[in-house]
């Protein structure tokens, strides 16, 4: 039996392939950090339609003989891999394990996504094998790993964007700088809860956006997740620096671990602004407004064209670290990224959850990567 415990995610979309059937079975639903597991057992002679339920049954199609094909594998290695980290990487992990099922059915994988942050607090005390990020490691990350003989092989797997959302309602707000959102959530915005409280710090920076007057509610990442790191890097960091402030977001907004909370917050306040990462946003469809940013030389839509191409200001790459010791000792743990690294891995599970591939240069670089 092949078993995947992950975090919950509305990911129905995830069943679109034909053929062999994987059946995921969520064991229970929760808000926190933790998360909660989903049970995922192959069913290599029967095929059924994917299901979503207030328990979290759902049914995903994989297509069986396409994988074999691309991923190899000869159901020949057993074992467990325990991944954990970014939220944003937990469902192409996920995906990767479900595709690397049909091939190696002995190997147990659990995912889970408490953030990139937490993810590495993990790692670097060597109790996961793999750790999903949605950014680099960090220097005290490095020195932590380093301290407790923690050596590991960084892969990039995908490309992602930061999607600025509001309410669809919303007309006031088309494109925002990046004044305009430092000066929203940034170091000295602490107490606003107007859109126009910003705009003195905007305009002092040299914006021309007219901010609406209305009440703001913010919905974004907390300090535990990699998409608030890449967003403080992105878009806090280099103003704050000018300014003599600390590099980071006002404490006063509604933080989740969770994309979907986020998301679903967003969706329910007129006045509402946060960011996820792009494919989240893209999964809500209609129900939120992408805002455009403007980087400095022009608003610009998040696409996974303008996300692929880095011409969307807020894009970012996704990785995993991988623990030297534990693959080489561990099989299983060398199959599963054996696998990743294949079309299987960073072409079709990346594509299906909604993020941007790899160029095929970036591809050759990742695997190579991982001989090395």
């Amino acid at each position: 039996m092949r078993t995947i415990s992950r975090l919950p995610r509305r990911r129905a979309w995830l069943a679109l392939i034909a053929a062999g059937a994987l059946v995921l079975t969520a064991c229970g639903d929760s808000d926190d950090d933790e998360g909660s597991s989903d049970t995922t057992e192959a069913a290599t002679d029967t095929t059924e339609a994917a299901t979503d339920t207030t328990e979290g049954t759902e049914t995903t199609e994989a297509a069986t003989d396409t994988t074999a094909a691309e991923g190899g594998g000869g159901g020949d290695v057993a074992g467990d891999v325990i991944i954990s980290g970014s939220s944003t990487v937990e469902p192409v992990s996920i995906r990767v394990a479900e595709l690397f099922a049909e091939v190696e059915p002995g190997v147990n994988v659990t995912v889970s996504g408490p953030g990139t942050g937490d993810g590495f607090v993990l790692f670097c005390d060597g109790e996961t094998d793999i750790s999903d990020a949605s950014r680099p490691i960090s220097d005290e990350e490095i020195a932590t790993c380093e301290a407790n003989g923690i050596e590991y092989t960084e892969v990039k797997v995908a490309i992602d964007g930061l999607a600025v959302m509001t309410h669809p309602a919303n007309d006031g707000v088309q494109c925002l700088t990046m004044a305009d959102m430092y000066a929203i959530v940034g170091p000295e915005s602490q107490g606003f809860q107007n859109w126009s409280d910003a705009q003195p710090i905007a305009s002092e920076l040299g914006s021309t956006t007219s901010l609406p007057d209305q009440p703001l509610l913010i919905s974004a990442p907390g300090t535990e997740s990699g998409t608030y790191d890449s967003f403080v890097e992105l878009v806090i960091e280099g103003i704050a620096e000018e300014r003599g402030q600390e590099a980071t977001t006002r404490p006063d907004y509604a933080s989740s671990a969770d994309d979907n909370i986020i998301v679903s917050t967003i969706e329910g306040d007129e006045g509402s602004w946060g960011w996820v990462g792009f494919a989240f946003a893209a999964e809500a469809g209609d129900a939120v407004k992408l805002i455009e940013v403007d980087g400095g030389e022009g608003c610009v839509a998040a696409t996974p064209e303008t996300i692929a191409s880095n011409e969307y200001p807020l894009s970012r790459d996704l990785y995993i670290y991988v623990n030297n010791a534990k693959a080489a000792e561990n099989p299983a743990i060398g199959a599963y990224v054996d696998f990743y690294v294949t079309d299987a891995g960073l072409g079709t599970a990346v594509s299906e959850v909604g993020y941007v591939e790899l160029t095929d240069e970036d591809k050759e670089a990742s695997r190579a990567a991982w001989t090395a």
